[in-house]
């Protein structure tokens, strides 16, 4: 089969990093996911509980902010955590607008059962700490850079 135009290198699918985020970033969450079905979680639903983990009480805004994503799409993922017995809402005291997060004991409990998560997950990668740390620094220098430029 002959190609409709003529080869560019600079446009070859496997020269794009865009695609090797992608694909990476695909096989990274087909990774987690046997390990986070053991925890009842979806991965998005394990991002925001990390971040309830590091800061319970947080408000819908900051843990929006910590994940890059939009409040009213995280409003779903947070209403199903709570279904779920993980975390609370609560209307803030202060300003009725601010919806607060609290992890439940459940919610706590269950950080007890991720904490073999990490570890598979390095194994997974065939890295050693170092490599890893060095890896997600340098993605975390690109994100923003990435930022900065929009």
């Amino acid at each position: 089969m002959k190609s409709p135009v003529e080869p560019c290198t600079e446009l070859m699918l496997d020269n794009q990093l865009c695609f090797a985020l992608y694909s990476t970033s695909l096989m990274m969450t087909k990774t987690y996911k046997p390990l986070l079905q053991a925890l009842g979680l979806t991965y998005p639903q394990y991002l925001a509980m990390l971040v309830l983990w590091e800061n319970d009480g947080i408000t819908v805004s900051e843990i929006s902010a910590r994940m890059l994503t939009d409040p009213g799409s995280l409003t779903p993922l947070l209403k199903r955590l709570e279904s779920e017995g993980l975390l609370q809402r609560r209307r803030s005291s202060e300003d009725e607008r601010v919806v607060q997060l609290y992890l439940t004991d459940q919610g706590r409990a269950l950080h007890e059962q991720a904490k073999a998560v990490p570890a598979c997950i390095l194994r997974a990668t065939g890295l050693n700490l170092q490599q890893l740390g060095e890896l997600r620094d340098d993605l975390v220098a690109l994100r923003s850079n990435l930022q900065d430029a929009l």
